[in-house]
């Protein structure tokens, strides 16, 4: 038993992370152009425009909720002036709604690409395996979340937390996961699980940003006023025109 706790907590975690890096560096020297959602907006957008602002800025929450809870440890909020209490219920509310929100644009995208045929036409093998991962993840996190509102219960903070941030110091505290509930540890595992899957499903995207965008140069538009045929295009281009020959 405690040598499956040391793989499940102290090696499956770096070999998810070697898999999420090499597969990503290799989808993108491989499959560049496939770094994209592979938008189905033209096929349906009544359903999309609904689920797709609710999974997305839920899951910005969700994400954001969780660097807080396990990178900031316990003591750091109290030199704030955090009180743990005021701490827990703003994770409660905030990371609960937020879990809700994105379980619910989830579900209606999941429903639109089984409702719309070219939708589910479009679907992929990857995205067949990777949507129920994601399902169960989100459910495991809310059910997580839910056993918060018992007295007296687990304080992720002094436990999992503890457990995130020795993976950084390459010294896992094993036992710090392995004394969590097992809500926390199956929500872990199929996070991982997840994260394995990443750089093979449209998730990859996430990745891409448009930075080539804060270094592209002006365009140049031309003006709708001068007549088509005493239009210069050399002044269009924003170029001098070259003098005549002599």
């Amino acid at each position: 038993m405690n040598h499956l706790r040391i793989a499940l907590w102290g090696v499956l975690p770096y070999l998810v992370l070697a898999v999420l890096i090499t597969g990503t560096a290799w989808r993108y020297r491989y499959d560049r152009f496939g770094f994209t959602t592979r938008s189905s907006q033209l096929h349906e957008h009544r359903l999309l425009s609904v689920g797709g602002p609710l999974f997305h800025y839920g899951l910005l929450f969700v994400v954001a909720g969780h660097g807080v809870g396990l990178l900031i440890p316990e003591s750091l909020t109290e030199r704030a002036h955090v009180q743990e209490w005021m701490y827990h219920v703003n994770a409660l509310v905030v990371g609960g709604t937020a879990g809700l929100a994105t379980l619910a644009g989830l579900g209606i995208l999941v429903h639109r690409r089984l409702r719309v045929p070219a939708v589910r036409a479009g679907t992929s093998r990857s995205d067949r395996l990777v949507l129920p991962v994601l399902v169960c993840v989100i459910l495991a996190g809310l059910t997580a979340t839910a056993t918060t509102l018992q007295p007296h219960s687990y304080d992720y903070r002094l436990g999992v937390s503890v457990w995130f941030r020795s993976l950084f110091a390459l010294d896992p505290d094993v036992s710090a996961m392995a004394g969590a509930p097992l809500a926390y540890q199956v929500h872990a595992l199929l996070g991982m699980a997840l994260f394995a899957l990443w750089p093979f499903s449209r998730l990859v995207h996430a990745f891409t940003a448009p930075l080539g965008y804060l270094a592209r140069p002006y365009v140049v538009y031309r003006s709708r006023g001068v007549p088509a045929g005493r239009r210069n295009p050399a002044t269009d281009q924003g170029v001098p025109p070259s003098l005549p020959h002599q």
